[in-house]
């Protein structure tokens, strides 16, 4: 099936996935946060913080197991979407921009 033929919500390049793990956060002036990755997909995540951050900041990230293996990936990134929610916690749409060891 081409992608032309595909329903608006699978016209993706990459799938994404469910989850909910543990993330460290790095941002270029040394800061370090905590949150959640709600979803994540070849390109990109979803990290829900306590704190909204500018587009276009770039980070480093590392996502851990939520059973204990740790660091199961480790990136840089940047901001690319940011949602603040009702409460105090922000959504953050991340983009992968490398893959580091």
């Amino acid at each position: 099936m081409s992608l032309a033929n595909r329903a608006y919500s699978e016209k993706r390049n990459f799938i994404r996935m469910r989850i909910d793990s543990p993330v460290e956060i790095h941002t270029s002036d040394d800061a370090e946060l905590q949150g959640f990755c709600s979803d994540l997909s070849g390109g990109g995540m979803a990290v829900e913080i306590d704190k909204a951050l500018p587009v276009g900041t770039q980070l480093t990230i590392s996502l851990s197991s939520s059973h204990g293996h740790s660091p199961m990936l480790r990136a840089k990134a940047h901001v690319a979407r940011v949602h603040a929610g009702p409460n105090e916690t922000c959504t953050l749409g991340l983009e992968i921009d490398e893959l580091i060891g």
